[in-house]
């Protein structure tokens, strides 16, 4: 989609699976907007083009308030992608700018804040400091309309060092003050803004692009469930997968319904399919759609990376139209696609215990939990701990494989982080004793959501790539070709070792 005129077309025909690919600008308006926006479409020659919000924003547009363009899933190249860029935009996501400023992402990266500046200004038409007010922005839109904190306490919740810099921003964003961003929040009913306060947790729409296999997360979810720190409950269709979370600020429980997905939820897009290209199977029928969500902060400043990581979790910023298009063009995986168009693959929402849970299987991760997992303050029915932190894990059971992969994430000789060298990560893991191939693709698949992994037992040609993830779900989910002990998610039947 790099050709403008291209963009347009998909601009025209209101497009919903290009939203948060891309978003176009109208100059004689000064909004811009999502490509699926309904509005009347504009005359070509007053459209620009930007690849973030905050690009445009940087251009002096505001978001429409018709479109809401910040609320749009993110581009599935910044998880694909390995490079600097790729690893900035995940980084940006969970927050570190707001955490650690630009110092802090550019040393994460290896590179100085100059360099990250250049590069990210060249590729997405914004510096990380940019990227990361256009999210404090969206942030405090969300806590101004779905929950009744005090305007100041919203502000520094979202990340905002100042009352006067969150108006500021306010006004530029979405050309209004803070309190009339809030007085226009929708109303859809009694369960609206009105009792959402903060003790009844933080109401969230997780958008998602294309069909989505809900049914296949939310089982993978429930066999894998830690018990005190997951559980799935309701029956098939209408389930909740709830969890606990270690946050930079405090802790968190979250609630998300599976029956959103199926069509309670889905957008009302128009579009007739991707320009230039003919719609296949799902595509018109499923032009994206939402999870309901609800958190539970002991801290509101974590709201952001809450978010990004159930993002991870849930993979809702997948392409699946990209991986459709190419898995569905093999003859061994065709069928498979076709049977489940938009299946995902997948992530964590804590990468470090995702990475446990691979090595030691489902029964000893109960143990870990029981013995070590810290208890929450406040607990949510069953779920009462986190599960533990690897430096807690290291230094109490420091022998063995756990001992080395704890030790190795506690002293940071491997990283997980989202803004991780997925193959810096994949030598360290090799280099742990007792952690093998099939464990490592598992921990790079979903701690570091790699689209591209292949476990050692799958054949897998060079034509699936850069999607043999997916394929390998596939093949699990349809049952086939894929080792019972090779999962892409943690290995269930893994003797502890």
């Amino acid at each position: 989609m790099n050709d403008e005129d291209t963009r347009y077309e998909a601009v025209r025909s209101r497009d919903a699976r290009f939203d948060g690919e891309f978003f176009f600008a109208v100059r004689t308006t000064g909004i811009y907007c999502r490509p699926s926006c309904p509005a009347v479409t504009p005359k070509r020659h007053n459209v620009r083009f930007y690849a973030t919000a905050a690009a445009a924003q940087g251009s002096g547009f505001r978001a429409c308030r018709r479109c809401r363009p910040d609320a749009v899933p993110g581009s599935a190249a910044w998880n694909v992608r390995a490079d600097v860029v790729g690893r900035a935009m995940r980084l940006i996501g969970d927050g570190v700018v707001d955490r650690e400023g630009v110092g802090g992402l550019a040393a994460r990266l290896g590179y100085s804040t100059r360099q990250v500046q250049r590069q990210l200004t060249a590729e997405v038409g914004a510096g990380p400091v940019a990227l990361a007010r256009a999210q404090r922005a969206h942030t405090a839109r969300i806590l101004l309309q779905t929950t009744e904190l005090p305007v100041t306490q919203v502000a520094f919740a979202a990340g905002f060092a100042s009352v006067r810099q969150f108006n500021d921003t306010i006004r530029t964003v979405y050309a209004a003050t803070p309190s009339q961003v809030r007085a226009a929040a929708p109303r859809t009913g009694p369960a609206d803004r009105s009792a959402a306060t903060p003790a009844a947790g933080v109401p969230l729409r997780l958008a998602y692009r294309g069909p989505y296999q809900s049914t296949d997360v939310f089982d993978l979810l429930a066999a894998e469930a830690v018990p005190g720190v997951e559980a799935v409950e309701g029956v098939r269709g209408e389930r909740t997968y709830r969890r606990t979370l270690r946050l930079p600020y405090g802790t968190g429980v979250v609630g998300v319904e599976e029956r959103s997905a199926t069509g309670a939820g889905r957008l009302r897009t128009g579009g007739t399919g991707r320009a230039g290209r003919t719609p296949g199977p799902g595509d018109a029928a499923h032009p994206g759609g939402w999870l309901d969500a609800r958190l539970h902060l002991t801290d509101l400043r974590d709201l952001t990376t809450a978010v990004q990581r159930l993002r991870r979790l849930f993979d809702l910023d997948a392409d699946p139209y990209a991986v459709d298009e190419r898995l569905g063009a093999d003859a061994r995986l065709g069928p498979l696609v076709a049977a489940r168009p938009g299946l995902r693959s997948p992530g964590a929402a804590d990468p470090d215990e995702l990475a446990v849970r691979a090595l030691v299987g489902e029964a000893e991760a109960e143990r870990l939990v029981r013995r070590y997992g810290k208890t929450l303050d406040a607990g949510c029915g069953t779920l009462t701990r986190l599960f533990p932190e690897a430096a807690v894990l290291a230094e109490a059971e420091p022998g063995g494989p756990l001992g080395a992969l704890t030790a190795a994430l506690a002293e940071g000789s491997l990283r997980l982080d989202p803004g991780a060298d997925r193959e810096e990560a994949r030598a360290a893991l090799l280099a742990l004793p007792g952690l093998g191939e099939d464990t490592a693709a598992v921990i790079l698949t979903r701690a570091l959501g790699d689209p591209d992994v292949a476990p050692p037992d799958v054949d897998a040609p060079d034509t699936w790539r850069p999607w043999r993830s997916y394929a390998v779900r596939h093949l699990r989910a349809a049952g086939g070709e894929v080792s019972a002990r090779v999962l892409a998610g943690p290995v269930r039947a893994r003797p502890t070792v």
